[in-house]
């Protein structure tokens, strides 16, 4: 981000605005963020699970991280109150490091899965209070600038995405098991300096919130909706994205690392799929680009479900890819004015919601695959898509019923 974008979205944030530098580390964190939701898809062919069909501690180790999550976000309000916000990171950050160093002590060939699962679920806990610190943190230059923040905030996260795969298709015939984990292990570490030296606005690091307000503002139907919606997208983006490579690898025999490469390659699709979108967006037809998504997510899941070949498995990702990205601006055009007010524990809460969905979804799959064959990995997405297409239909009526009652 330039200096100039920084500046701009910072100036007259709040009483006491953020300094670009600040607004840059904050921004930054989500990227941090992405890689750290996006590992386990990624680790998994290291740890020479595409050498089994061991589909249930597959499953167990999303299960472990989702119970990560939720643990660091019932505890991140009582954090953020004693440590303040610039602490809470510096926390999460030293978590995540730590607990990519200790699974680089845990080779996969002579320890138990569940050594690992500790280790995922401390990397559960490091993005959950990272997420709710992210999320205090922003409040200011989301308040000025919500629609630059917002698209920056998911720009970095996706990049995060990105990263990580690319590092791991890039080292796996390189480096060892250990080392790929160490390198991970540092970019957090890289984090911890400049959160220590950061000093956030001292009315951000009074975190107040009460359970009276959280509950009023999740009877918002804007808000129930924008969750459910999201509880759903995240779990096909994160169905296909947790278990891609293994999908690949045994229904194409490909190598490792070019099933991380097609990986990368999906996130690629999605980040530069909503940079396209939030481009085109006033000037095309929502409903014809909402159709246009669906029939896309629908078309690649069933040519991943049924290619034998890399091209077929390209075209798959790229479909999937460009109909998922469009989901998230779309429905934020029609139900941004339904939220309510910003303030981070709603906003974090709707995000963890999401989460959720997200790594229920692979969990599940561990137990459908070990049932049914890795096939079914494809399958949950596809009828995932169709729910998306609903909700968003009720979303899309909501919004137009809200707007002819303050007309009249």
């Amino acid at each position: 981000m330039s200096e100039t974008a920084a500046k701009r979205i910072s100036d007259g944030a709040a009483r006491r605005p953020l300094s670009p530098g600040l607004v840059r580390k904050t921004l930054a964190g989500f990227m941090l963020s992405g890689l750290l939701f996006a590992f386990l898809g990624a680790i998994l062919p290291v740890w020479r699970h595409h050498l089994t069909e061991d589909y249930l501690t597959v499953g167990n180790y999303f299960l472990s991280m989702n119970l990560g999550i939720l643990a660091a976000f019932s505890a991140a309000y009582r954090l953020l109150s004693k440590l303040g916000i610039g602490a809470a990171l510096v926390l999460a950050c030293s978590l995540a490091c730590a607990a990519f160093a200790y699974l680089a002590l845990i080779p996969p060939t002579f320890f138990s899965p569940w050594w690992r699962i500790a280790g995922v679920f401390a990397i559960g806990c490091a993005a959950g209070l990272l997420n709710s610190a992210l999320f205090h943190a922003i409040a200011p230059i989301y308040r000025h600038e919500p629609s630059a923040t917002a698209n920056l905030a998911g720009a970095a996260f996706g990049l995060g995405c990105v990263l990580v795969a690319v590092l791991v298709a890039g080292t796996f015939y390189v480096y060892t098991v250990a080392s790929i984990l160490v390198f991970i292990a540092l970019i957090p570490g890289f984090f911890i300096p400049a959160y220590a030296r950061a000093s956030f606005p001292a009315e951000l690091s009074k975190v107040r919130f009460s359970w009276r307000q959280r509950s009023s503002d999740y009877r918002s139907t804007g808000a129930v909706l924008f969750s459910l919606l999201l509880f759903f997208q995240f779990g096909n983006e994160w169905a296909i994205a947790g278990w891609l490579p293994l999908f690949l690898i045994h229904r194409l025999g490909i190598s490792p690392e070019a099933s991380l490469e097609m990986l990368a390659l999906y996130w690629l699709a999605l980040l530069v799929g909503r940079t396209v979108v939030l481009r085109v967006l006033p000037s095309v037809h929502h409903a014809k680009l909402l159709m246009a998504s669906v029939m896309a997510a629908l078309m690649g899941c069933t040519i991943l479900i049924s290619t034998n070949n890399r091209f077929g498995a390209v075209m798959g990702i790229l479909l999937v890819g460009g109909g998922f990205a469009s989901v998230y601006p779309l429905v934020m055009e029609k139900i941004g004015r339904r939220l309510p007010e910003y303030h981070a524990g709603l906003y974090n809460g709707i995000f963890s919601l999401a989460v959720t969905g997200g790594m229920l979804a692979p969990w599940s799959l561990g137990y459908f695959s070990h049932l049914w064959g890795i096939r079914v990995v494809m399958a949950l997405p596809l009828l995932g898509t169709i729910m998306v297409f609903l909700l968003l239909v009720v979303i899309w009526a909501e919004a137009k019923f809200w707007d002819s009652v303050e007309l009249k």
